[in-house]
């Protein structure tokens, strides 16, 4: 007998995802091609649940999300500056900074208050950090020279939010992540609560 999705295993595999459209991509992956060492398995994105439910519940995991993203009318959203996180001596990643944050916060916590089991974002310390991830390098030093590179010239990529996808992959090493279910943002959403953080202890 099949488990209750939020007793399933989540797995590295799959993920609900923002990915930015297409046309505003070029910018960020000249960067990513050069220092993202996993330019091939992921698209750009920024990551609202992972690890998530298994490739084959993720139409089930759509019904559960559905409700949450239909509260957040679609919004505009820029890539601006550079972020890091320091992972350690000689690891520390290279992310775009996303701006304003507040609207994206607000859609991830519906969606986690949807799928509470699906938490690992929100539970690194300082919480949820929205961000693009562009590059790995093996000190602070390496990836504040190449920040500061390309910030002298780096134009914010404006666009907007309109949907989530969940995305997965095989496991295979050279397969990529692909887009399996799109959750629209905004349908039923009023103008005065579609990006108001959902309620504590509250229903999304």
């Amino acid at each position: 007998m099949e488990l209750p999705l939020e007793q399933e295993l989540k797995v590295p595999l799959t993920a609900a995802v923002l990915i930015p459209p297409e046309a505003v991509w070029e910018p960020i992956q000249s960067i990513r091609r050069t220092h993202d060492p996993q330019f091939l398995r992921w698209m750009p994105h920024v990551t609202l649940l992972y690890p998530f439910v298994p490739a084959a519940r993720l139409a089930e995991a759509a019904d559960l999300l559905r409700p949450a993203a239909a509260a957040v009318a679609p919004f505009e959203i820029a890539l601006g500056g550079f972020g890091k996180f320091t992972h350690s001596a000689q690891s520390v990643t290279l992310w775009l900074r996303l701006d304003p944050i507040e609207p994206l916060a607000a859609l991830q916590a519906r969606l986690e208050q949807a799928m509470p089991w699906c938490d690992d974002v929100s539970s690194f310390f300082g919480g949820f950090t929205p961000h693009v991830s562009v590059g790995r390098f093996q000190s602070v030093a390496d990836a504040d020279r190449v920040a500061g590179r390309i910030a002298a010239t780096w134009q914010p990529l404006a666009f907007q939010v309109a949907e989530v996808a969940l995305i997965a992959r095989s496991g295979a090493p050279a397969e990529p992540f692909r887009v399996e279910q799109v959750v629209p943002l905004g349908a039923g959403a009023s103008p005065d609560t579609a990006t108001a953080p959902p309620p504590a202890g509250g229903a999304a």
